[in-house]
């Protein structure tokens, strides 16, 4: 059976639509801790505050994992299959920055490891949305 365009489009649309939503939830809380770090201010952030980032970016990394595994499961179309695994494996990259920058919330704030896990991110994020971008053409065509 030949994989169907129409739903493996709408299923890579629903997962980057669900990352991007989960992406804007965490985003105060990130921005909260750069802010602190960038301002050397961790000191002042409440560790029971940073205990609670820290469940909220575990509760997206998990978010996230489940995402990668439905990324997995779906069988693009041929002309897409090359742009697909180097899409999955952005997502992974990103899922593990995430894990990553989840991690360095632990206990005390690993600001180096932060900031590691925030390279990571970006450079995931980059590669998933150029990747997207071919994949759309790719089916448009």
């Amino acid at each position: 059976m030949r994989p169907n365009k129409g739903f493996y489009a709408r299923e890579i649309n629903q997962i980057i639509q669900n990352t991007e939503k989960m992406g804007e939830q965490l985003h105060p809380s990130y921005e909260e801790i750069r802010l602190a770090i960038d301002e050397d201010k961790l000191a002042d952030l409440d560790q029971a505050h940073i205990k609670e980032i820290h469940e909220l970016f575990d509760e997206g990394t998990q978010f996230y994992r489940l995402n990668f595994e439905k990324i997995k499961l779906l069988k693009p179309p041929a002309k897409v299959m090359g742009n697909h695994k180097t899409f999955e494996k952005a997502y992974e990259k990103y899922v593990n920055g995430c894990q990553a920058m989840t991690d360095s919330l632990a206990g005390e704030v690993n600001v180096d490891a932060f900031n590691e896990a925030e390279k990571v991110q970006d450079l995931a994020t980059d590669t998933l949305y150029k990747v997207i971008q071919k994949i759309t053409n790719l089916l448009l065509k």
